[in-house]
């Protein structure tokens, strides 16, 4: 009962928050507030399977462009689709779903895709793990240039409805919160910080490592589709440059750099990511010192890995705020 009156009231002050930025922030700035939140949901996300399980996975990027590719096929007008896909398949020229079903549909393919390729992968550790999801994003990327029938090849997909708003984002981003943290505050979560910290010690205690490896994987995917969709419909034009090895790293950059650890730092790292890059871009157009902000963000990806290993936040944010405030009243007893 108090879990849900905890999650009632910061739903409740979200909504406000939200509705004053829908009523009052310029375009531009609510453009940055609604890409903060699709960033969130993929590293909140991420941060299930490398951070809560070990499982370092370079793969997301590639969910995130089947969720992109299959929501948008979904969505995308009947009427235009004889002549932006003339080619495509006789199974796909009257498949559409709504908006809402499409991102479902997306992110379960991606889960599907996830369920399949884990089976193997999964069995692999350290290096040969990141190197063989690597190779998935990979196979994506390839996929999506030359299936040109169904992806458009490097044309990539415009004229996609724009469906995507902040309430939709939001609403995602807060479900994919509140998931992680049942899952985490449970005796599955546990089981998998056993994994993360020690998986001989885990396997010895009884724990099915490989399962609930899979498991957050596979709900990690999920997510990940569902925030290609809701990047595709934001965007309205996706490509496969779009879903690169860049984008891969940049999300990397924001788990650790905000705390692989805590659901907290995974967000606290996309919104620092956010702000940072719309900080440094115009620095780096006015120098013409083209990758200055690449360069910048490998020195802080460096410098939190050597200072900071586990990230700005290593606790979550809810405990570091009842610490101060205990920390507060002890100081005034004093």
């Amino acid at each position: 009962m108090r879990d849900a009156k905890r999650v009632l009231l910061t739903a409740l002050i979200g909504a406000a928050f939200l509705l004053l930025i829908d009523s009052f922030a310029s375009g531009y700035h609510k453009y940055l507030i609604e890409l903060m939140g699709i960033y969130a949901i993929l590293t909140v996300s991420l941060g299930l399977t490398n951070g809560f399980t070990d499982v370092f996975s370079l793969g997301h990027v590639g969910f995130m462009a089947v969720g992109a590719y299959t929501a948008s096929l979904l969505t995308f007008p009947l009427e235009k689709r004889p002549s932006y896909f003339p080619e495509l398949p006789e199974i796909l020229k009257g498949a559409y779903l709504p908006y809402p079903a499409a991102l479902i549909v997306g992110g379960l393919l991606a889960a599907a895709i996830a369920f399949v390729i884990g089976f193997p992968v999964l069995r692999l550790r350290g290096h040969y793990l990141a190197v063989a999801t690597l190779g998935f994003m990979a196979v994506v990327y390839s996929l999506l240039l030359n299936l040109e029938p169904i992806t458009r090849g490097a044309l990539g997909i415009s004229g996609i409805p724009e469906y995507t708003n902040i309430w939709w984002i939001y609403l995602w981003l807060g479900l994919t919160i509140y998931v992680t943290w049942r899952i985490v505050d449970s005796y599955h979560g546990r089981a998998m910080i056993a994994i993360r910290e020690d998986s001989i010690a885990a396997q010895s205690l009884g724990i099915d490592t490989f399962r609930y490896r899979l498991v957050a994987f596979v709900i990690g995917a999920f997510f990940a589709g569902v925030a290609g969709g809701l990047y595709a419909h934001l965007i309205t034009l996706i490509d496969p440059r779009a879903f690169s090895f860049v984008l891969t790293f940049n999300i990397i950059i924001m788990l650790i750099v905000g705390g692989m650890y805590t659901i907290s730092g995974a967000w606290l790292g996309a919104v620092l990511f956010t702000v940072l890059m719309q900080v440094l871009r115009p620095v780096e157009e006015s120098t013409g010192l083209y990758g200055l902000v690449e360069l910048i963000f490998s020195a802080l990806l460096v410098a939190i890995m050597i200072y900071k290993p586990r990230g700005i936040l290593e606790e979550e944010l809810p405990a570091l705020v009842r610490r101060w405030l205990k920390a507060g009243e002890g100081s005034k007893r004093s």
